[in-house]
């Protein structure tokens, strides 16, 4: 199956970080750190998505580099995207943001929260 990135629209939800930023595992038993194409370590962050009708999911969020988010900090993942994943039987849906800045900053201050834009 190819992965084809599916953009999310992030508009209408309330993104709150309940997780900081750790390096993402390709193994747990072994440890092994994923690493994006280019070699850089992904980091793996939990987030709070909530819509205007007050329905709530956990949702796991990659991104590299390592972003400043702390929990409880209400974040806007820039570039998010889904990719459906299958293996073993078993499916779900990948998500991975290019960065974050934080809510209400415009798109030149995002200095801090991950990726340059």
């Amino acid at each position: 199956m190819r992965a084809i990135p599916i953009p999310v629209d992030v508009t209408k939800l309330q993104i709150t970080c309940v997780k900081a930023a750790k390096p993402r595992l390709v193994n747990k038993d072994t440890g092994e750190i994923k690493r994006d194409k280019d070699g850089n370590v992904m980091y793996e962050l939990t987030f709070l998505f909530e819509d205007d009708l007050g329905r709530m999911e956990l949702v796991k969020v990659s991104t590299t580099p390592e972003p400043q988010i702390t929990p409880g900090e209400e974040v806007v993942p820039v570039d998010l995207v889904g990719y459906v994943w299958e293996q073993a039987g078993r499916w779900g849906i990948a998500y991975r943001a290019a960065s974050f800045r934080p809510v209400g900053a415009s798109l030149s201050t995002s200095a801090g929260m991950g990726a340059d834009l």
